[in-house]
């Protein structure tokens, strides 16, 4: 075994670069042949002088041998990762997943399919001697597979190969996208779960190992270049594989902050952060998505953008079906925009903005929530004829609301006892001015309590000090406080029963759910990156890695396996691709790599998707 540097010629360009290549020789009768054992490529940077040692290396791993003397770490990382290439390119007893198109990958020595129809192994027996076992290069492959199934249902191959993606950056893509489902982080934690933890290369005959850091980004920079028509292709194959109707659509914004100052971002910027990370620069992702979930368009917003100015820009163009109804909530739902919309021609059901709450109990109905709780509907037609508003009161929302109020109205009093305890004490405030901007700033703190309350500073004889300080609590009729736990749905649609319109409004909850996994499951927070376009990267990654999730959850929930994302990953991840090495009684070294047998939970979910349950068959080598 030996290392041949060859010269090459790129035509296109008449550049010359060098290619390295492991060979072997063979004995064949009386001549002896050479034959290439693996493709080294061209970013091989060992110096010359330790070839030698790498190739002696890379046969006593294979020969199942140790090393009397370490060798240098260097070495012994490129041995035992060119030993695994060659064990992995041994032809499989039986791959996994029938009738699966193969996903790209770079290498023209991939097979036709990924996971070719798996054929019954024959029996193979060999004596080895059981105490030189060894198990070596555990990866995972679990979440890999089932990520690798997804992508082929949605033919994110094809949808990358329409746009001129080549092998290299398709398989950068399919790393990338994976890498965000089983280990969310940055590109550059991806890069390490590649190349130290995944069996993915083995499932796609990819060296990622070889792979450089800048190519994961130079990958997300293009697909941000090819976001609106990935977006489009990409839902369209989800219609034709669920068969879903285009006739709700869901939009809401949420935001992620930053680690570091991102001084280099114009789109990061300070402003009202949903995790309260007031300390750090944030930019805003909106999301338009259907009726089951999956994301139709998303985009990337400055971090202090007004929620209300970014629905033209988002639905324009969106192609939605004449009559297509839009759910979105209070902080989009301005006066401007509902017109907007009735222009275009949606239905609309939106949460009203106004502050007078009312409710009648008496000409509400009742229904049920998901979780068995009862919410009454009042629903009420406008004048014309043209909107109709629902106004709801749920018991859970009216306990929050109620110990809300409480907390406000407790810390609200305790402040004006304060001042009164004052007006007593020798070195106490008694100045008039003083205590009146007192009061002012509690009312200020007080998140609307104070408007509840009539306040009277009396004077002392010389109107300068106060001498008393009195309050009686009169609530506003029409407040949080005269009618906890009631809001107000706003609709177009005016056909519809109470029922049905609260029921459909129930669908933006799920669209805050579809925010907690991006940020929670897939690593949307927080972004690490300090360019704009790496940036729009991470989070446009992030929304096609849940894409993926959502179609494996789909297919879950209608085979009865309602789980989410973090419990799937969890079950999943345990499986592992490992080889295992034995000495035979021939003298001969014997590999095995296969994967862990799957547990019971982890083979149901498998069965539910049509998966074979040991990706990447089973490879034997003889040394």
């Amino acid at each position: 075994m030996f290392i041949r540097k060859t010269k090459t010629r790129n035509k296109s360009d008449n550049e010359t670069y060098f290619t390295y290549r492991l060979v072997a020789s063979e004995r064949i009768g009386k001549q002896v042949r050479q034959i290439t054992l693996l493709n080294l490529g061209r970013q091989f940077d060992l110096p010359q002088s330790d070839w030698q040692a790498l190739c002696a290396r890379i046969d006593a791993l294979l020969a199942g041998q140790v090393g009397m003397l370490a060798e240098p770490e260097i070495i012994e990382t490129l041995a035992q990762r060119y030993a695994a290439r060659l064990i992995a390119a041994q032809p499989g007893a039986a791959r996994s997943d029938a009738g699966h198109q193969a996903p790209p990958t770079p290498s023209t020595a991939v097979q036709a399919s990924l996971f070719p129809s798996p054929a019954a192994p024959s029996a193979v027996y060999a004596e080895v001697d059981i105490a030189s076992l060894q198990l070596i290069r555990p990866r995972s492959v679990g979440v890999e597979a089932v990520g690798l199934a997804a992508m082929n249902w949605l033919g994110i191959d094809q949808i990358l190969r329409d746009l001129d993606f080549n092998g290299v950056q398709r398989a950068a893509v399919v790393g990338s996208l994976i890498g965000r489902m089983a280990a969310p982080g940055s590109e550059l934690a991806t890069w390490r779960w590649l190349r130290e933890r995944s069996a993915l290369g083995e499932l796609l005959d990819v060296d990622f190992e070889a792979m450089p850091l800048i190519r994961l980004y130079r990958t997300s920079d293009l697909l941000v270049r090819h976001r609106d028509k990935i977006e489009t292709a990409l839902f369209s194959r989800i219609q034709d594989l669920f068969g879903l109707p285009v006739t709700v659509t869901l939009y809401d914004l949420t935001n992620t902050y930053f680690e570091g100052t991102a001084s280099g971002n114009a789109k990061a910027a300070r402003g009202r952060s949903k995790e309260k990370r007031t300390d750090c620069p944030l930019v805003t992702l909106g999301l338009v998505l259907d009726g089951s979930g999956f994301v139709r368009r998303s985009k990337m917003f400055a971090g202090n953008v007004g929620e209300a100015t970014t629905l033209e820009e988002m639905l324009d163009g969106l192609t939605a079906p004449k009559g297509a109804l839009v759910i979105m909530d209070a902080g989009i739902a301005t006066a401007a925009n509902v017109a907007w919309l009735i222009k275009h021609g949606y239905r609309y059901l939106v949460v009203s903005r106004e502050r007078t709450r009312q409710f009648d109990p008496d000409q509400a109905i009742s229904t049920l929530t998901a979780s068995n709780e009862t919410v009454q509907l009042q629903r009420v037609l406008s004048e014309d004829g043209t909107e109709v508003r629902l106004y709801c009161h749920s018991e859970g929302r009216k306990t929050k609301e109620t110990a809300i109020t409480d907390r406000f109205i407790t810390r609200f009093e305790a402040g004006l006892t304060t001042l009164v305890d004052g007006l007593a004490k020798p070195h106490g405030q008694k100045n008039l001015a003083d205590i009146q901007r007192r009061i002012g700033r509690l009312i200020e703190k007080s998140s609307g309590i104070g408007q509840h309350y009539e306040i009277i500073v009396t004077p002392d004889e010389t109107g300068t000090k106060a001498a008393s300080i009195t309050w009686v609590k009169v609530p506003l009729e029409g407040s949080m406080l005269t009618h906890p736990g009631v809001y107000c749905l706003r609709s177009n649609e005016t056909t519809w029963d109470a029922a049905t319109l609260w029921h459909t409004y129930t669908m933006l909850t799920d669209l805050e759910a579809v925010f907690r996994g991006l940020k929670s499951e897939l690593g949307l927070r927080p972004v690490f990156h300090h360019k704009a376009d790496r940036t729009e990267g991470h989070l446009f990654i992030t929304v096609l890695a849940y894409q993926l999730v959502q179609a494996i959850r789909h297919k879950l929930k209608a085979a009865g396996e309602p789980l989410s994302w973090t419990r799937l990953r969890e079950i999943i991840s345990v499986q592992q691709r490992i080889t295992a090495t034995f000495q035979q009684r021939d003298g001969r070294t014997l590999h095995v790599r296969k994967a862990t047998v799957a547990e019971p939970a982890l083979r149901r979910i498998y069965d539910a998707l049509a998966l074979n349950a040991s990706p990447g068959g089973i490879q034997k080598l003889t040394v």
